[in-house]
C-alpha cells in the first residue's frame, strides 16, 4: 500500500511541476568548465551531482537542457544567480 501512495505523490508533484508554467533553460557556452555548471546546478537549482552532471552533458550535447520548471518567481532566482556567474540562461513560458 506505501508504494501507492508513494507513487500517487510522485504523480502530484510531477503534474504540479509541468503545468506550473515556466521553465529555466541552460545554454551551451565555450568558456564554463563543466565543475562550474555542475556546481552552480547544485547551488542555484538544488540539483544533486548525479542530476548536475547529467544536464552539463546534456548542455554540451544539445546545446540546450531544461534545469529548473515551476512558477515565475521559483525559476526567476535560479536564473538571476545562475546569469550572475557566468552561465547562458533564458526562461520561456510553457
Amino acid at each position: 500500500m506505501s508504494k501507492t501512495i508513494t507513487k500517487d505523490k510522485t504523480e502530484e508533484k510531477l503534474d504540479q511541476i509541468y503545468s506550473s508554467g515556466y521553465v529555466l533553460y541552460l545554454h551551451n557556452d565555450d568558456h564554463n568548465s563543466f565543475q562550474h555548471v555542475i556546481n552552480c546546478l547544485i547551488e542555484f537549482c538544488d540539483h544533486d551531482f548525479d542530476q548536475a552532471n547529467q544536464c552539463a552533458h546534456i548542455v554540451h550535447f544539445r546545446g540546450i537542457c531544461d534545469v529548473k520548471r515551476g512558477t515565475k518567481s521559483e525559476v526567476e532566482k535560479p536564473y538571476e544567480a545562475l546569469k550572475l556567474n557566468g552561465l547562458s540562461v533564458t526562461i520561456e513560458v510553457v
